[in-house]
C-alpha cells in the first residue's frame, strides 16, 4: 500500500511541476482574445463608438466613456497578463471587462447557439483561476518575489 501511495505522490509531482506552464498557457489564451478584440475596436473607432451608443447597454457610464474603457481594458490588462506584471491585478481587470460584456449585451443570452456566451463562461473561468493561483512561476511577479528574497517556497 505504501509503494502505491509513493508512485501516486510521485506522479502529482510531476503534475505540479506542469503548473507553471499550464498558467503561461491559459495567461497566453486568454490574453489574445481579448487584445484581438481590442485591435479590432480601435480600428474602426467609429464603428465602435457606435456599437457602444446603439447596441451595448453598458450600465452607469456614458457609451463613449464606456467605450474607451473597454476598449482600454481590453489593451492594457492583456498586456500585464502575458508579461504576468500585476498579474492577479490584470486578470481581475480583464475579468470585470469580461463581466461588463455579458451584462452590456444581453443578445448573447438569446442566441440559438451558446457558444458566444459559453465562450465568456469559459473566459471567465480562466481569468478567476488566474486570480485565484496568480501567474505562476513563468512570470515577472514571480521573478521579481525572488529577486526581494519574498517567494514563497514551494510545496512538497
Amino acid at each position: 500500500m505504501n509503494e502505491l501511495i509513493a508512485r501516486a505522490l510521485k506522479l502529482t509531482r510531476f503534475v505540479d511541476q506542469l503548473q507553471p506552464v499550464l498558467l503561461l498557457a491559459a495567461r497566453l489564451y486568454v490574453s489574445s482574445v481579448f487584445i484581438k478584440s481590442g485591435l479590432v475596436k480601435i480600428s474602426d473607432w467609429g464603428g465602435t463608438l457606435a456599437l457602444f451608443r446603439d447596441e451595448y447597454k453598458v450600465p452607469l457610464l456614458p457609451p463613449d466613456v464606456a467605450a474607451y474603457v473597454g476598449a482600454f481594458g481590453e489593451l492594457a490588462f492583456p498586456v500585464l497578463i502575458v508579461l504576468g506584471l500585476m498579474g492577479r491585478f490584470g486578470a481581475a481587470g480583464l475579468f470585470v471587462v469580461n463581466a461588463m460584456a455579458v451584462i452590456s449585451y444581453p443578445q448573447l443570452w438569446g442566441f440559438d447557439c451558446p457558444a458566444a456566451i459559453n465562450s465568456h463562461f469559459w473566459w471567465g473561468s480562466i481569468l478567476m483561476a488566474l486570480v485565484v493561483f496568480g501567474p505562476g512561476q513563468i512570470s515577472i511577479d514571480a521573478l521579481m518575489l525572488r529577486r526581494l528574497g519574498l517567494a514563497r517556497p514551494a510545496i512538497a
